[in-house]
């Protein structure tokens, strides 16, 4: 199998470290050497980056490949199911032509998306981000996601169970159609006047259903834990991706900080963000969203996450992409949310969308450039670790490669 020699290029390497000048050389899959000087087989192809920065491929914790940018929740319940692949498909590749080599999915538009996404990607036969399949969001009648009205049958991106007994069907149902993630809503949220974000609207019995099936059929747990009491109900049970955890207490840092070797947080902030300054075009003012309370949880947000940071927790970007305000294909801005707002250096906030991505993953050969590692790299116009917002412009991704082929070859 034939050899890609990349020379004279910058390279980060996705742990943390500074940049170093040097050379990668990949075969097949896998990188087989990096550091200053790499020794390439005699027929290698070579690569000359020109000063370019080589890294590791984006890994986004939080996505909806499935959503479609819509300005509403029910919209994604009106759209055919057959329509919706296809446009789910679309956003994959939107999605790898950003740099996002991988996803971690929060939650499908519609039960099995996400699995045959997954198994086209994984089959080659369409381009896209290696994923991590979900379920839509379990939730109760009332949480979020539960668009029905008395009159009128609706649905959107959930699947409503109320009591024990229906969620733990649900997530067999869910284990049975081949999800590689059980996704819960034990918290609302602020646009929902019903069940807020503050409030908990599912009971430690129906968190404790999902989380049986998952630990029987070795599944990972997600969870829309915006409150307090979600937040530490979730860690209780052994929910390892914790979404949001906004405005956690002192009590819920510590449980999260006392897990942290089996937890991920992803905030979400670059949703929040948006809603705040950036949905006017669609009615949602920003003086609208503060008086939703989308401020105050920001504030708390960005208190939390530094504590969290600080106390070694592993805190990903990852920014609910997927509506008409955020919409999907701009999933590196949290990166920069992340420099900005939450006191990350630009290679901090690009070990956490790499190398703690990988791990999110459950890989340890994913989102690193070193022996061994899996052949997912970008090539960069540009120092990513000075300015990481360059991430954000696609015209300066020379070359994207996933598994070791180019989806993005930089020599055309």
């Amino acid at each position: 199998m034939g050899q890609i020699h990349f020379r004279n290029v910058r390279v980060i390497d996705g742990s943390g470290a500074a940049p170093y000048a040097g050379e990668v050389l990949v075969e097949g899959n896998r990188i087989v050497e990096a550091g200053p000087r790499v020794r390439a087989a005699a027929g290698a192809q070579t690569i000359d980056g020109a000063g370019a920065t080589l890294m590791p491929g984006l890994v986004e914790s939080h996505s909806h490949l499935s959503f479609l940018d819509t300005p509403d929740l029910e919209s994604l319940g009106y759209v055919p199911v057959e329509e919706h692949l296809l446009r789910t498909l679309k956003n994959a590749r939107r999605m790898l032509d950003q740099g996002f080599t991988s996803c971690v999915s929060a939650a499908a538009a519609k039960p099995r998306l996400d699995i045959v996404l997954r198994n086209a990607i994984d089959a080659g036969d369409h381009p896209g981000p290696r994923t991590l399949a979900a379920t839509p969001e379990l939730t109760v009648s009332g949480g979020l996601g539960d668009v029905n009205l008395w009159h009128m049958q609706r649905s959107t991106f959930a699947l409503v169970c109320n009591g024990a007994d229906e969620f733990r069907k649900t997530a067999r149902e869910m284990v049975r159609e081949g999800v590689d993630t059980l996704k819960i809503n034990p918290s609302g949220d602020e646009f929902v006047p019903h069940a807020r974000a503050n409030q908990t609207v599912m009971t430690e019995a129906e968190i404790a259903a999902v989380c049986d099936v998952a630990h029987a059929h070795g599944k990972a747990i997600a969870a829309h834990a915006r409150s307090a009491g979600a937040v530490k109900l979730c860690v209780k049970h052994g929910v390892q991706r914790i979404y949001h955890a906004t405005l956690c207490d002192d009590e819920a840092l510590q449980a999260l900080v006392d897990a942290r070797d089996r937890v991920f947080v992803a905030p979400t902030i670059g949703i929040t963000i948006a809603t705040l300054y950036e949905a006017g075009p669609w009615g949602l003012t920003t003086e609208a969203a503060e008086a939703m309370g989308m401020k105050l949880e920001l504030d708390a947000a960005i208190a939390s996450m530094k504590k969290l940071k600080a106390a070694g927790v592993r805190v990903l970007p990852g920014g609910d992409y997927g509506f008409a305000w955020n919409p999907i294909g701009r999933n590196a801005r949290d990166l920069q949310h992340f420099v900005e707002r939450l006191g990350h250096t630009p290679l901090e906030a690009i070990h956490a969308a790499t190398a703690l991505g990988g791990q999110m993953m459950g890989r340890s050969d994913l989102g690193l450039v070193r022996a061994g590692a899996l052949a997912d790299l970008l090539l960069v116009d540009g120092d990513p670790s000075q300015d990481v917002s360059i991430l954000q412009d696609a015209q300066r991704l020379l070359g994207i490669m996933k598994d070791g082929r180019f989806h993005k070859d930089p020599r055309r």
